[in-house]
């Protein structure tokens, strides 16, 4: 039997390498979507991963505000609430998941996922598709780090299990 802190350590090693995979595949497409007679097509695929990307974090949140926290964000704002959540101390329960500065720049990418899950594909602005793509590889590397030291906490505070 494995115990809720050991299976959410292993949820989150194991989703980093699909999140990785999602920025990989955005930061491909957005670079083949300036030299393409097809750019457009490829604009949708950089749309596509940057909603996996987030909803791919939020997933990890939302299982650490049920599993650890034992509070999960309700209400019309939810998601943002999730996210503040996340870059917060809960005393005698866990450390921050993540810093107030990964939280800020992750928000940008939730609101992005908001308008791909709202908006058709072609109304997608390109220009302010870049800012996210540029700052992708700064925030993933970031967060990256901070998802690893939460797991390795969740390691420690497991109990032993016979």
């Amino acid at each position: 039997m494995t115990s809720p802190e050991l299976a959410l350590s292993e949820r989150i090693r194991n989703e980093i390498v699909g999140l990785d995979r999602s920025v990989t595949r955005a930061s491909l497409a957005w670079e083949r979507s300036k030299v393409s007679a097809d750019g457009e097509y490829y604009l949708d695929a950089v749309a596509l991963n940057l909603h996996s990307f987030y909803s791919g974090i939020e997933r990890l949140f939302e299982l650490t505000a049920r599993h650890v926290d034992q509070a999960v964000p309700r209400g019309e704002c939810w998601h943002q609430h999730l996210l503040t959540q996340m870059a917060q101390e809960m005393p005698n329960v866990r450390p921050a998941v993540i810093s107030a500065d990964v939280a800020a720049g992750l928000d940008e990418y939730r609101r992005f996922r908001h308008l791909v899950r709202n908006l058709y594909a072609t109304n997608l602005v390109p220009n302010k598709m870049q800012g996210l793509l540029e700052r992708l590889p700064i925030v993933w590397n970031q967060l990256r780090a901070e998802l690893m030291t939460f797991a390795t906490f969740l390691e420690q505070i497991a109990p032993d299990m016979p």
